[in-house]
């Protein structure tokens, strides 16, 4: 495996090379600092663009590209805002559209004043917003859903600059939980609205979400979610305090020319129809998913391993907006993101919430704390069960837990038996590196 997520230091992201251009666009308009970061944040945004195409996931359904969440999180003064004006150049066409239902609304008003009350007036126009404002409640949203659901299925995009606004989005915070879910499942509304015209629709929830907060205010949020799928469906990006400068971060000054090369990209993720089968992709993560469950036994981490699955889908699609910004071409730099979006992934959601994970914290030992370890890597090339027994221990994990693993270790062809000498030993194939974390 190409990364390893259990230190503290964030995986590296692999060099931007044929294929993803877009990003290295975006990016140029970032300090250094922040650009790793803000790669997963795009995605939800570009999703947002794409509607009326569906690609088939290696299990063989088919996903549309909604249902995108992502979450930065980033102390106080650490460059979360460098991401906002970068949200706002990705969706200047979906605020020009937004412009233009609100002008249009402004028309009706003005027409419904100076009609006749004993003619029959214009009805009233029905708004669909791609990007609606921050403090949306959770009616507006569903009717908003109702109204782009009738004008071709579009999707509406929210960027949320603190993750506590979520909570009037879903209409209180015990129901972000479902709301979130039902967003990135593409479910229904689940629930009939009454108006005064009577019983409205039930929409497919068609959104994808951004969102910044601080370590404290996401631990707090996400505290009772972590065990409902709910966590495993947000992206975490965690950008991890760095070295004091005495240097301000420069963010771009967003040229003409910068504007002419995005706008070009869009324009790519805007005509994309029809469904589509990236076979390198899929073929890319069946081998990842082979990687997270190596790295679970080579761990014995259970959560981990749940967690990998939504990793691996929301990796996915990313695989396929850049498969379309790429004039639906592969690369294998495309390739490489993708794997990295993964355990960039995992590795935030463990620096951020490891400790809340299962065992209370004071139980878990610091590396712990940072994410699953490679215990394997941990050992001599040749041990016993006792020695086994004693890392198990040291990290926190049961002793009982020990003949489990070592039976998986030796399914997997990591470890080697020997009855004369009781010892279990490194096999070749191990350490050359091909089950390696």
């Amino acid at each position: 495996m190409r990364y390893d997520i259990s230190k503290s230091i964030a995986p590296a992201m692999p060099n931007l090379g044929k294929g993803t251009e877009c990003i290295r666009i975006l990016l140029s308009q970032a300090s250094k600092d922040i650009q790793e970061p803000l790669v997963p944040m795009f995605f939800p945004i570009l999703g947002a663009h794409i509607s009326g195409a569906e690609f088939q996931y290696p299990d063989n359904s088919w996903k549309e590209m909604t249902g995108m969440m992502a979450n930065l999180v980033a102390k106080s003064g650490d460059n979360k805002g460098q991401f906002a004006p970068l949200v706002e150049a990705i969706c200047r066409d979906f605020r020009q559209h937004d412009k233009a239902e609100e002008d249009k609304y402004r028309e009706w008003q003005k027409l419904s004043k100076t009609e006749p009350n004993n003619k029959k007036k214009t009805p009233e126009p029905q708004l669909a917003y791609w990007f609606p404002p921050i403090d949306t409640t959770k009616p507006a949203f569903i009717k908003n859903a109702i109204a782009l659901e009738a004008q071709g299925s579009r999707t509406q995009f929210f960027n949320l600059p603190e993750v506590e606004m979520a909570d009037q989005l879903c209409g209180g915070h015990k129901q972000v939980s479902l709301m979130f879910r039902n967003i990135y499942d593409r479910a229904r509304a689940g629930a009939l609205r009454a108006t005064a015209d009577g019983i409205t629709g039930n929409p497919i929830l068609r959104a994808c979400i951004t969102i910044s907060s601080n370590p404290d205010s996401t631990r707090k949020f996400y505290k009772y979610e972590l065990t409902n799928g709910t966590f495993g469906r947000m992206v975490f990006s965690y950008k991890a305090r760095g070295e004091r400068k005495g240097k301000i971060p420069r963010i771009g000054k967003f040229p003409d020319e910068f504007y002419e090369k995005l706008d070009a990209y869009l324009a790519r993720l805007d005509l994309c129809k029809g469904r589509y089968i990236i076979r390198p992709l899929n073929k890319l993560i069946d081998r990842l998913a082979q990687d997270m469950a190596t790295l679970a036994d080579l761990a014995d981490d259970d959560v981990m391993f749940e967690m990998s699955h939504r990793s691996l889908v929301s990796a996915w699609k990313a695989g396929c907006i850049l498969w379309v910004l790429n004039n639906q071409t592969w690369t294998k730099a495309i390739g490489e993101l993708v794997e990295w979006l993964v355990y960039h992934d995992i590795w935030s959601k463990m620096q951020l919430f490891a400790d809340m994970l299962g065992q209370d914290a004071d139980q878990l030992s610091e590396a712990q704390r940072r994410g699953p370890k490679n215990m394997l890597d941990h050992l001599p090339s040749s041990f016993n069960e006792t020695q086994l027994e004693a890392l198990r221990t040291s990290l926190g994990k049961s002793a009982e837990g020990t003949n489990g693993q070592l039976r998986k270790w030796l399914c997997r062809k990591f470890v080697t038996y020997s009855n004369q000498t009781g010892l279990y030993t490194k096999t070749e194939e191990y350490l050359k590196g091909d089950g390696k974390v």
